[in-house]
């Protein structure tokens, strides 16, 4: 996303709150290159935003100061307004790092946090278990205030967020009405696949589909008998791995879905839908059947394949993008397809980021276009109208077949 874009997004989202909290990715200068383009200290600076930074103090006393002072002068700048110690192993470890911050760095310590041991935040191979497939969510939220409430300064963590420079007391805030947008008529319903399998949507892409005109229904693959009566799909990223029994299970509505893609249904999907679109997927010792759209046999490994940004240009002919269309996103994931071979055109040559196999990406199959790749529709707005066009350009078509 450019800068406009992200401050623009931001302004709106946050329109008529009191505060917004931005969570962190990785360490606080962590981008994607050497001057950390794209870290959370970047985006702190773009929004004028303070920043909490969560030292770990395992095994360390002191040096987590000297650790919060580097990250002070590292960017003089950015406004570092609060630190919070994690991983305390007792009273006394917290004094000592708590009175060498604030002596060398003249910083406030907000909270110190102790070693924790109660699995109410079970993680997997990519974060978190996600709350579709946790077993007791409230029990987690519960676990997470009591933390929050017993271990942090939630009082002088307010005060860092509203600010206390002048141009802060005086910075009128956005209004909502200055970004709303006169909706469209309805011109094509997408079907959209959420449910425990997948879950990855970026918000703003479901929003930038309705708001050029589609009306959002959702499909869970792992309940349904079949696929509803749309103009288009759209399958996001997720877990299929952890699903992959019931998912192979339901087989009246792979049947359905294979029949709609037979006759011309567009169909965009991401990484977890990817896989889902395949023919197989192995984990360990266990082969299970996709839905069998495309020819390809996936395998799921302990470690990464690929992981970072992607930036893709579009070098053929598919259901949504103009040839020559550049499009940034990101990519991570486990599995990889074994039989590349076999796979039909490609048309996303990668400049950046490793894709399917051998620079490539992008598997087109009839109205089909599935890729690694995740993009985000405020960063690549051809991507929605893509969307629309190939779901009424399918919507007439029917209309005419059935006149």
């Amino acid at each position: 996303m450019q800068e406009e874009d992200i401050n623009r997004s931001f302004q709106q989202y946050s329109a008529g709150m009191d505060a917004a909290m931005i969570e962190g990715n990785r360490g606080l200068f962590d981008g994607m290159d050497e001057v950390g383009t794209y870290s959370t200290a970047r985006l702190a600076r773009m929004l004028d935003a303070p920043v909490a930074l969560v030292v770990d103090c395992t095994k360390t006393s002191s040096t987590a100061a000297a650790v919060v002072l580097g990250c002070k002068l590292f960017d003089p700048a950015l406004r570092l307004g609060a630190i919070i110690l994690n991983n305390v192993a007792s009273p006394r470890h917290e004094s000592v790092i708590r009175k060498a911050v604030e002596q060398h760095c003249g910083i406030a310590v907000v909270g110190a946090v102790p070693r924790l041991r109660h699995g109410e935040f079970p993680e997997r191979h990519m974060g978190l278990t996600p709350y579709q497939e946790h077993p007791n969510v409230r029990g987690a939220i519960e676990a997470a205030r009591d933390v929050a409430e017993r271990y942090l300064d939630l009082e002088a963590l307010w005060r860092i967020a509203k600010g206390d420079r002048e141009e802060d007391r005086h910075r009128a805030a956005p209004t909502s009405e200055a970004y709303s947008r006169v909706q469209p008529d309805r011109i094509a319903t997408i079907g959209v696949i959420r449910d425990r399998a997948f879950q990855f949507y970026y918000p703003e892409n479901l929003e930038a589909l309705e708001q050029q005109g589609a009306t959002i229904r959702f499909i869970d693959a792992l309940e349904d008998g079949e696929l509803p009566e749309i103009d288009a799909l759209y399958i996001g990223g997720g877990f299929p791995e952890t699903q992959a029994a019931a998912l192979a299970e339901n087989r009246s509505f792979t049947q359905s879905l294979r029949n709609a893609v037979d006759s011309g249904l567009p169909v965009y999907a991401e990484c977890g839908g990817l896989i889902y679109l395949g023919r197989t997927l192995r984990i360990k010792d266990d082969v299970f059947h996709m839905a069998g759209v495309l020819p390809a046999d996936f395998e799921l490994e302990k470690r990464p394949r690929a992981h970072g940004y992607t930036v893709v240009e579009v070098d053929g002919n598919n259901p949504f993008f103009e040839k020559g269309s550049l499009i940034r996103g990101h990519e991570f994931h486990y599995s990889y397809i074994k039989n590349p071979a076999e796979l039909s055109e490609m048309v996303f040559a990668m400049r950046r980021g490793k894709g399917i196999e051998g620079g490539r990406d992008g598997i087109v199959h009839k109205n089909v276009l599935a890729t690694y790749t995740h993009l985000h529709a405020t960063g690549t707005p051809q991507w929605a109208a893509g969307m629309i066009k190939s779901a009424r350009s399918y919507r007439q078509g029917r209309k005419q077949g059935s006149a």
